[in-house]
């Protein structure tokens, strides 16, 4: 009896360290960078005009809080330019961050401090979040539509 007792309390107590320890090895698993299927579109108003692109979310758990912040209803987000390589601005609530030293490149979506959004034009590096990557656009074109000083950009769920 005393050896089936014993048994017992060490299951219990090593089953929460191991799921524990099984989600920190999981969660380091899905930051690798890696797109998902989660697609959005964002719709930027600049001095350029209106202009509809596609993006696909990366599979980390920021990305996934995003896009279910995204189910609920679209978000308007003004942007300002920052250093002449992205446009930033104000979420208006914190996503989960999943830090890592990336080096931008244009097209990238990127959730900085956990609670701002940015769409970058050119390079840069730092720790950041990736959320995603817009799809099938080179830099040229992003510069443009982007264009010069504010916009603002609407992200959605794709139809």
């Amino acid at each position: 009896m005393k050896k089936t007792s014993l048994f017992l309390l060490t299951i219990l107590f090593l089953t929460p360290m191991l799921c524990a320890y099984g989600s920190i090895k999981a969660a380091k698993s899905s930051d690798k960078g890696e797109l998902s299927k989660m697609k959005i579109s964002i719709q930027i108003i600049s001095d350029s005009g209106n202009h509809k692109l596609t993006a696909t979310l990366s599979d980390n758990s920021s990305a996934c809080a995003f896009y279910e912040l995204l189910k609920k209803a679209p978000v308007k987000i003004k942007m300002s330019d920052y250093g002449n390589f992205e446009k930033v601005g104000p979420l208006g609530t914190t996503l989960p961050r999943n830090d890592m030293q990336i080096t931008t490149t244009a097209g990238d979506i990127i959730l900085y401090q956990g609670n701002q959004i940015t769409i970058y034009y050119d390079t840069n590096s730092w720790n950041f979040t990736r959320l995603g990557k817009l799809d099938e656009i080179t830099q040229a074109e992003l510069k443009k539509i982007l264009g010069k000083g504010d916009v603002t950009a609407v992200f959605e769920i794709a139809d």
